[in-house]
This record gives structure tokens, C-alpha cells and sequence, in this order.
């Protein structure tokens, strides 16, 4: 028998449950001409949202604040830009994750191609995740230290904010530190070591919008020391603006997961970028529809999240990260052709290593399910430290409840850990509060809302786990935790059509907090079949009345099972509208998310 099988019935399926609806964002949507289903999802993705609704709707540039708002943002912009005039070596140094490297790509391209700077006083510095661990780490001080010539100028994205120790190390030997982060700050404030800190969740940063992804807070740094070495007239004032490089702050932000919800900033962002992207201008972006296929073509929001940027990420989860860097400043359609083809290949191996780590993971967490913890807490012995958060998601979607992996570290004795979180929990807050409970059994730990990293000792582990469970229950109190799936209701059989998903779609982009649509209903089978390498897709023709549609469920299935279903059964199906693409026609087809015999 296997453990789900052990397990209680509401800890194996999802619920699904309504979306809850808010009425005065609905009628206020209503009175802004949106359509009944347009409104319908507003009213559940912006619960209590008072302001206007229009720069959510129809996002646009206009409603991007001023650079000028950010906390040390001219104090940031003016140092680089007199790194620019004096000629100094400058630092990138970076996260290894998707919004890391797009920020990378953000501050070299606009050092070289728009401020002049020659690739010779460049230097990358990028952590290797399992060798090096998050942030301004020891191994990357010593090696910016090793650097001939030194940097006396380090500019950090998404990056740098809990870093003090180091980056006052780096201070001690002359080299100035301009960290840009998005990161919640630790609660002694910036590092104090550093030149300047941008930051859009410092307390005294007037920006007014703190959800901004990594590669954003850069785009707005390097925007505003162009204006100052325009300014001092280091520069042309016809110098062009950095509008182009939205492309990449758009990967950026939805692969980071930030809020697509009530943040007019990321909407606009993302939204533009991807009409920079379907340019198809970048090789990057070419050699990406030339791997997913034609009918790939526009790129949405999910084909970023789900297809582009796992293939970025995959690199620094099991190797270097700099083949990423690579395919995404490739000048040529070859040159990015075989960097993706390495992504390509860690991709896969990333796939199948997960896939392994997950199962063990899911045993683990047998007997915190059974003792009805908060939250999960496992220690994976021979596990892989690239895909723990990858693990995490899959235990927050399967048992509804927050989820930390642990693996060993490179450092002897110690342990590093990824988690997620789920609705109504704060995972760093949690993790501050778990550091106030037991300090030494948590020296180290970061992230935000959604999703964190720690280190700690192994021989504390269980110390931890105790100080942390108490944390998310202070957070959560007695509400019941299970998987559910948040359904925006049911659709009329007439509206099962490519008019309402058109209507679905000009309410995009869909992302975090602001999910893509996902409906309710019932269905007759009409056919299935079993498809995919291993047979765990399932294809269907589904009827509900006089409307028949091609479905398709992705890993419905474990390898050699049987659907528990048959021709003639009638289902309940949580399933999204998608625009089926084959040989230029398009047509509607269902993306089925669970289904059950009724």
C-alpha cells in the first residue's frame, strides 16, 4: 500500500472550493464596462482592493513610479555613475536563479551598450548554489578579492541585503558595495557596510510598491544612473532608455514569483515585456520558440513561468549558472541554440531527480501528516540541494500546508533548506520568529512571503523543527489545513468557446496572487487514451450537453496505472480554457487540473 494510501482521504485529494467573491470590487468592475466573468474573477483575485482598477486592467508604463522613490537610489545611481566616468572595474555579482541572471543581463547590457563600458572592466560573479549557497557568500568574496585587477565597485541584484559580514569584508579592502535586492530586510535594517542598499521593503523607502522582483529593483537603478551621467553630461541626452530590456525584467518577475495581484508595477512590466519578447528580436527568445515549436508563438505568462524559465533555472540547480548567462546574452540564433541545448539536457536530469527526491519527500512527510503538524519539515539524507524548493512546491500542493526541505550542505556538520508556503502564512516572518525561539539552531536564513532559504547545524535539526512548528501555529492558529483548489466556478456549456477565453485573457497577465482561471464542472467521457512517453497523460473528449471538447490532463497518471474512469463515466473536473495551436487553426481544448468519477 502505498503512503497516500495511508494516509486520510482529505490529505490525498484536493478540495475544490470556490474562490470567495468581493462585492464592491465586483459592481466597481461592472460600472468600469468589464464583462459579468471579467468581473467574477476580479472580485476574487483583489479581495478588499479600494484603488482604481484601471492601471490593474489595462497596465501600462504610465504607472511606474519614479526611480527617485527608492531609499538610496540616488546614492546608488551616482556611485556607478562615477564608476562609469573614472573608468573603474565593476563587480555584477548575482543571484544564480532566473531573476538573478536577467538581472545580470539587465546591468551588463546597459554598461556596455548604453554607458560604453568596456567588456574589459567587467567582472560576473555569480554563486555556484550548492559550492558557493545564496548571496554575497565567502567563496564569492574571495574570489572578487582574487580578481586582477579588483573591482573597486560591486553592484549586487537580488541579492546583498543579509549580507553584512561579507560586505563589510569587502568594504575593509576598498571595494564599495551598491547592493539592489528585493529581499526582506533583516530586522537591524541594510547592511550597514554597504555603499548604498535599494531596497523597496526598506521602512523608509518611499517606492510604492514593495513586491517588485529582483531584476526590476536593477532595471530602476541602472535607469536612474543613466539620467544622472546624462545629467553630468557623461552621456548624450539622446542616449536611449533601457525600455528594451523590459523582456528580460518580465522573465524575471514571473519566474520569481512576485505578485501579479494588486501591483500596478509588476502588471505593467510583464505586460510590456512580453510584447518585447513575441518581437522575437533577442536570439534568446528565437532559440526558445524554435525549441517549444511554432504554435508556441505569442509567449504568455506561463510560457515563461513553465517552460522558459525552469530551463534557466535548471542550470544553477545542478552545475555552473553561467551557461544561462550565456544563452541569455547570446548574440547569434547558433549561439543560443547550444546553450539551450545544455539547459535543455540539465533540464531533464533536473526532472528526474526531482522526481526521485519528490517520492522520498512524500514518505517522509508521512508522519507529520499523521500527527497533523502545521507544517512539513523533512530531511532528504542523499537528496540533491538544487531542487529542494522545487520538492517543497510539489509537498504544498499535495497536503496543503507549508513545506521545508532539507539537504546537507557542502559544509561539514551543517544543513540547507528551501521552503514554500502557503495562503495566510508569512514563511519568513515564521523563520524570524523561529530564530527568536532557538537562535543557534537557525544562524542563517532569508526570502519572503511565498518562499525562503535557511542553513542550520544538523545536530539541531530537531530543535528547529520544534521552534518552527510553534511559529506557524502562532501564524495560523486552528484553521484547517488541506489541499484545495480555488475554482472560479462553473461555465455555461455555451460559453465553452474561444470568445470567453479571449475574454479571460484580456484580463492578463496571470501569475502569482492573481492566478490563471480555473473552472468547475461536469463532464461526460466520451474517449481516452493514455499518451506521453511513460503513459501518464491522459487525452479525453469531454461532452457537456451539446458541446464536445478535446481535454488533456497532464501526469493524471502514475507509470502503469489505470485511470480510474471509463468511457460513458461522468466526471468532476477542475480544468482551465486553453487556445489549442496546430498548423495555424486554433481551437478550444480543455487543460484538466483533477478529475473525479462521480
Amino acid at each position: 500500500m502505498s503512503v497516500l494510501a495511508e494516509l486520510p482521504q482529505s490529505m490525498a485529494r484536493p478540495r475544490l472550493e470556490p474562490r470567495p467573491q468581493d462585492p464592491d470590487v465586483y459592481a466597481r468592475a461592472k460600472a468600469e464596462g468589464l464583462t459579468a466573468l471579467q468581473a467574477r474573477l476580479l472580485a476574487s483575485r483583489l479581495p478588499g482592493y479600494a484603488e482604481p482598477l484601471g492601471p490593474l486592467v489595462t497596465p501600462g508604463l504610465r504607472y511606474l513610479a519614479h526611480p527617485e522613490k527608492l531609499a538610496d537610489g540616488r546614492r546608488a545611481a551616482e556611485r556607478i555613475a562615477q564608476a562609469v566616468t573614472e573608468g573603474e572595474h565593476i563587480g555584477i555579482l548575482t543571484d544564480y536563479d532566473v531573476d538573478g541572471i536577467t538581472s545580470h543581463v539587465v546591468i551588463r547590457r546597459t554598461l556596455v551598450e548604453l554607458f560604453g563600458v568596456p567588456e574589459s572592466k567587467l567582472h560576473s560573479l555569480i554563486g555556484h548554489r550548492i559550492h558557493d549557497g545564496y548571496g554575497i557568500s565567502l567563496p564569492l568574496v574571495e574570489r572578487t578579492l582574487n580578481l586582477t585587477p579588483r573591482p573597486t565597485l560591486v553592484i549586487t541584484a537580488d541579492c546583498g541585503s543579509s549580507d553584512e559580514p561579507r560586505i563589510a569584508r569587502l568594504a575593509a579592502e576598498g571595494i564599495d558595495v551598491v547592493v539592489s535586492d528585493h529581499h526582506a530586510l533583516p530586522e537591524e535594517g541594510p547592511p550597514a557596510s554597504a555603499y548604498a542598499c535599494v531596497n523597496p521593503t526598506r521602512s523608509d523607502c518611499d517606492y510604492p510598491d514593495a513586491t517588485i522582483a529582483g531584476c526590476m529593483v536593477a532595471w530602476l537603478v541602472v535607469s536612474l544612473a543613466r539620467g544622472v551621467l546624462i545629467e553630468w553630461g557623461a552621456l548624450p541626452a539622446a542616449t536611449p532608455k533601457l525600455s528594451p530590456w523590459l523582456s528580460y525584467v518580465a522573465l524575471g518577475t514571473v519566474a520569481d514569483c512576485v505578485s501579479l495581484g494588486a501591483s500596478p508595477a509588476n502588471r505593467a512590466v510583464v505586460t510590456q515585456g512580453l510584447k518585447l519578447i513575441n518581437r522575437m528580436e533577442a536570439p534568446c527568445f528565437r532559440a526558445m520558440a524554435e525549441r517549444l515549436g511554432p504554435d508556441s508563438v505569442p509567449f504568455d505568462a506561463e510560457t515563461l513561468a513553465f517552460q522558459m524559465g525552469p530551463r534557466i533555472n535548471a542550470r544553477s540547480r545542478l552545475d555552473d549558472p553561467y551557461a544561462a548567462l550565456h544563452f541569455m546574452l547570446a548574440e547569434s540564433d547558433a549561439v543560443a541554440a547550444r546553450q539551450l541545448g545544455i539547459l535543455e539536457d540539465d533540464n531533464q536530469s533536473r526532472k528526474a531527480i526531482e522526481a526521485e527526491m519528490a517520492a522520498e519527500a512524500r514518505t517522509l512527510a508521512a508522519e507529520s501528516l499523521a500527527a497533523d503538524e502545521k507544517a512539513i519539515v523533512v530531511f532528504v539524507e542523499d537528496g540533491h540541494p538544487g531542487v529542494q524548493g522545487i520538492v517543497g512546491s510539489r509537498l504544498v500542493q499535495a497536503y496543503g500546508r507549508p513545506a521545508l526541505v532539507l539537504t546537507r550542505a557542502s559544509a561539514p556538520g551543517m544543513l540547507t533548506g528551501s521552503g514554500r508556503s502557503i495562503d495566510g502564512l508569512h514563511l519568513r516572518d515564521a523563520l524570524q520568529r523561529t530564530f527568536e525561539l532557538a537562535p543557534e539552531a537557525l544562524p542563517r536564513f532569508g526570502g519572503h512571503s511565498g518562499a525562503a532559504g535557511i542553513g542550520l547545524p544538523e545536530e539541531r535539526l530537531a530543535e528547529f523543527k520544534a521552534a518552527f512548528l510553534r511559529a506557524v501555529e502562532e501564524q495560523l492558529g486552528d484553521a484547517p489545513l488541506y489541499p484545495r483548489l480555488w475554482t472560479d466556478g462553473e461555465l455555461e456549456a455555451g460559453q465553452l468557446d474561444l470568445a470567453t477565453l479571449g475574454e479571460l485573457e484580456a484580463l492578463g497577465p496571470y501569475g502569482r496572487e492573481f492566478d490563471p482561471p480555473l473552472f468547475e464542472g461536469r463532464f461526460i467521457v466520451d474517449s481516452l487514451r493514455p499518451v506521453g512517453a511513460d503513459g501518464t497523460h491522459l487525452m479525453m473528449e469531454l461532452s457537456a450537453g451539446p458541446i464536445t471538447l478535446k481535454a488533456i490532463w497532464f501526469r493524471a497518471l502514475t507509470p502503469g496505472e489505470l485511470p480510474a474512469f471509463a468511457m460513458g463515466d461522468t466526471l468532476h473536473c477542475a480544468y482551465k480554457l486553453n487556445r489549442n495551436r496546430f498548423r495555424g487553426r486554433e481551437s478550444l481544448q480543455l487543460m484538466v487540473e483533477h478529475a473525479e468519477p462521480l
